[in-house]
């Protein structure tokens, strides 16, 4: 199944993260108790990872009047067998 990084912005004053966070709370979205959030060190987002099945499903799990500023980056891992042959596909283009 698809990993989804999920990224929500918010702006950097007290009130912006009481907003942010209070909005979260209110809908109900699974950043309540699974995100990692940068405001202590100055980083004014959260983060979130979720398996789902689409992009917009991930979408889903934020806020609606939030959902303009997330970012939504769908990730993947590579095995070192992958790599190689990247790798091995670079070094035949400059044969």
């Amino acid at each position: 199944m698809p990993r989804f990084l999920i990224e929500l912005h918010h702006s950097s004053e007290y009130e912006g993260c009481a907003r942010a966070l209070g909005a979260i709370i209110e809908y109900g979205s699974h950043f309540t108790t699974n995100a990692d959030w940068g405001c202590d060190d100055g980083v004014h987002t959260g983060w979130l990872i979720a398996e789902l099945d689409t992009r917009e499903e991930a979408l889903q799990l934020v806020p609606p009047q939030q959902r303009s500023e997330a970012r939504v980056v769908r990730l993947r891992s590579w095995t070192r067998d992958q790599i190689e042959e990247i790798l091995r596909g670079l070094d035949s283009d400059t044969s």
